[in-house]
């Protein structure tokens, strides 16, 4: 018993006097991040939700006022790529682009050297005939003079017959002698008429007021009206536009061209202008359909004519409803993106945000043009909508709109 008792005091841990103990800090630890989480927890709970909002637009807002839109590009009805009548080797050039040319004003000019010749053979060939003329015509007016006395000395048996035969055979020769001469000297003129119109060809000329887009050719280089082939030969001075022929041209969807009408009002906006509204009516309705793209083309006016619209712009259009008649009642409602409405229990809803909250509110939506939906009930012009609802969003959450 006495051994057992000594085993036991030998296997006893003494501890120091005054040594402390160690505390276990696991449990401190593990309630801190208990607390952490749910303070995380609540402030996660009242924490605003990030949305995206617009607002309600009336009824007979404009730009809600599109039956239909389109994209297309801005295309010009008198263009010409301008070049000489005739091959020829330029001598210079007078254009540069973005310059406003006149009609008729001379955009280059050719190596006249040859047509210069050739005038200059006409004239002196016509010169030559008017000269002949000059001479046939002194020798005509003595052969008259000369007829005269023969028939005077016959009429007095002071000549023979054959000589008054002989003067009038002499006048009449030559009578036929200017009538020749002269028909040469009209041949002359023509010819130098054609000489002047060689020379004219070696000048090119605007066929219309515009603004040059490209210049195609320099000095030295030659040019033809058609391809030589070689692609050593320019076709073309340069590119002339008429601005004031610029309209728009855009692809409608065959399924919704019975939207559009010759004469409608039409919101056209330029890619590069977006802010810039330009007022524009349809012209025409190209009859027929691209089969690839399933599409119609339309010709669309641009009503008021401004530097800031070049050819090949690409531009976005509204075709506009019939404006409504002064009697008829104004309709009642708003008009939303279609992503502001959406499904929830069955009904259709939309969120609206008041004093910093989103308000649920059931809507009915009486009207649907492309992306757009008119609400008839539920929504008032002005208020703000939120886009595209997150599917946690509910009624009476905090809400705070997206930063740009």
């Amino acid at each position: 018993m006495d051994r057992a008792e000594e085993l036991l005091k030998e296997l006893r841990i003494e501890r120091r006097q005054g040594a402390p103990r160690k505390r276990r800090r696991w449990p401190w630890i593990a309630g801190a991040v208990i607390a952490l989480l749910l303070v995380w927890m609540t402030l996660g709970a009242t924490r605003p939700i990030e949305v995206e909002t617009t607002a309600a637009r009336p009824a007979d807002d404009p730009a809600s006022a599109s039956v239909l839109d389109a994209s297309g590009y801005v295309t010009a009805r008198r263009q010409a790529t301008v070049s000489a009548k005739i091959t020829g080797k330029v001598a210079e050039v007078l254009i540069e682009e973005g310059m406003r040319v006149d009609e008729g004003q001379v955009l280059a000019r050719l190596d006249d050297v040859d047509a210069q010749a050739q005038r200059a053979l006409s004239a002196a060939q016509l010169a030559a005939a008017r000269a002949q003329l000059t001479e046939v015509q002194a020798n005509l007016d003595l052969a008259e003079r000369t007829l005269q006395r023969q028939r005077a000395l016959f009429a007095q048996r002071l000549t023979s017959q054959a000589a008054l035969d002989q003067a009038q055979a002499e006048r009449d020769a030559l009578a036929a002698r200017r009538v020749s001469v002269q028909r040469q000297i009209a041949s002359a003129e023509n010819a130098l008429r054609i000489a002047e119109i060689g020379v004219e060809n070696t000048i090119v000329r605007a066929p219309f007021a515009g603004v040059v887009i490209e210049k195609a050719a320099q000095p030295g280089e030659m040019i033809s009206p058609i391809s030589a082939g070689g692609g050593f030969t320019r076709t073309g001075i340069g590119t002339i536009v008429d601005m004031d022929s610029l309209e728009v041209q855009v692809d409608v969807n065959e399924a919704y061209i019975g939207r559009v009408r010759a004469g409608q009002p039409v919101e056209a906006v330029l890619n590069a202008y977006p802010d810039w509204r330009i007022p524009a009516e349809v012209i025409a309705i190209i009859p027929a359909a691209d089969r690839s793209k399933a599409t119609v083309r339309v010709r669309i006016a641009l009503k008021i004519s401004d530097p800031r619209i070049v050819p090949d712009m690409g531009v976005r259009v509204s075709f506009l409803a019939e404006p409504r008649a002064d009697d008829a009642p104004a309709p009642q409602g708003a008009w939303v993106p279609g992503r502001a409405i959406v499904t929830r229990d069955g009904r259709s809803v939309a969120f609206v945000v008041i004093d910093g909250r989103a308000v649920e509110r059931a809507v009915t939506v009486a009207e649907t043009r492309d992306n757009d939906r008119f609400v008839t009930a539920g929504l008032a012009a002005g208020e703000q909508v939120v886009l595209s609802p997150p599917a946690r969003l509910g009624d009476g959450d905090r809400v705070r709109p997206k930063s740009p």
